[in-house]
């Protein structure tokens, strides 16, 4: 029995930029911001708990260097931007001002120098597709997290540490703790606990390589790292931040897990088992090798503390219309296909308030969605 998604909310693109990347809903339930970023700036706009625009409350944030040169982050109370650069670690204020700016090794794997600016390498063609970390506010905006290619001018924490991970004064830019990733990473993103602002997810990519999850944890002194065996990509946290939501870097297993990074009982789901083919798929050949079987998205998320919102896109684009899902962890309810009023266009987002979201076919607004009771 499929379940049918009921439109709850359109939101317009900020921008209309070519260089535009795409919007997405950020920050905590209560605290979400529409963001979107090109070339030259952040823009942000706070919504309320209905997913609307507040009005006048457009904050918008000028960037330091290009939107390829790395990754971003906007604080939840939308007065602060960070930037995690090839170079470096830059928090930013509406007015541009630099609040603080954190320099680390370069990003791209075969330069060794401790870059002073992005104008060091801007017109560099051997840095045009460097590595990445990323950054991620702690859920009160208090912290930042960030993970950084070593070493930081004060020195490495050992000789073998390639990639750190440092927690951060959001005001002050002053670094309070300092932890081995135990990676090479090619790109990584951050995921928040939604409670505690001492708990960090890092989701860390190493290309064909593997996936290696870090969780961490901050005692006010020390950073405790978590190293959770195996290779996943971590989509999602609950809203009590107790569950995660974790896909194999092959993409055959999907499973949810504690905060500690351990599988709870009965909760992973085996793609080749519980995924049925797509109806327009052709019929599979046991005798060809090449045939490839439908697979999770790393992408999905907590729709609220049981329900997970999971998607077959990229094994499914190949013949038309692309899957979402709802997946009841309690049981009740097992795997069910979702149904839109119109084709939905690329993966979901989860809210985790009952929600989540999808982007509309041209890229120019997202919608929000939920499961249809009537």
């Amino acid at each position: 029995m499929s379940v049918r998604a009921r439109l709850h909310a359109t939101l317009p693109a900020l921008m209309s930029s070519p260089q535009a990347g795409p919007p997405e809903i950020a920050g905590p339930p209560g605290r979400r911001t529409l963001v979107q970023r090109n070339d030259e700036e952040i823009v942000a706009q706070p919504l309320d708990d209905a997913f609307a625009a507040i009005p006048a409350a457009e904050v918008r944030f000028p960037a330091p260097w290009p939107r390829r040169r790395g990754t971003w982050e906007v604080s939840p109370d939308a007065s602060l931007a960070v930037f995690a650069g090839v170079h470096a670690v830059r928090a930013v204020e509406p007015s541009g001002a630099t609040r603080w700016e954190i320099r680390h090794g370069c990003w791209y794997g075969a330069c060794r120098a401790m870059h002073e600016s992005y104008d060091d390498y801007a017109e560099d063609p051997s840095h045009r597709y460097p590595d990445g970390g990323s950054v991620g506010f702690s859920a009160d905006g208090a912290l930042v997290w960030a993970h950084v290619r070593g070493p930081l001018p004060e020195g490495e924490l050992s000789p073998d540490t390639v990639d750190e991970w440092l927690v951060i004064d959001a005001v002050s830019g002053r670094v309070l703790a300092r932890g081995d990733a135990g990676a090479a990473a090619a790109g990584s993103f951050h995921l928040s606990h939604p409670t505690d602002p001492r708990r960090m997810g890092l989701s860390i990519g190493e290309g064909q390589d593997g996936a290696p999850l870090r969780l961490g944890g901050w005692d006010g002194e020390r950073l405790d790292v978590t190293y959770v065996e195996g290779d996943l990509c971590l989509l999602g946290v609950s809203p009590t931040g107790e569950r995660l939501m974790t896909v194999s870097h092959d993409q055959d297993a999907l499973s949810v897990r504690d905060f500690r990074g351990l599988l709870l009982e009965g909760l992973e789901w085996d793609a080749e088992s519980v995924l049925p083919p797509h109806p327009d798929a052709p019929s599979a050949d046991e005798d060809d090798e090449d045939e490839a079987p439908v697979h999770w998205d790393w992408a999905g998320g907590f729709v609220d503390e049981s329900t997970l919102v999971v998607s077959t896109v990229e094994s499914d684009d190949e013949w038309g219309e692309v899957r979402h899902w709802l997946l009841d962890t309690t049981g009740t309810h097992g795997l069910r296909p979702v149904t839109y009023p119109a084709q939905p266009s690329g993966q979901p987002t989860a809210l985790g308030n009952g929600a989540w979201a999808t982007a509309s076919e041209s890229g120019d607004a997202l919608h929000v969605w939920v499961a249809d009771s009537r």
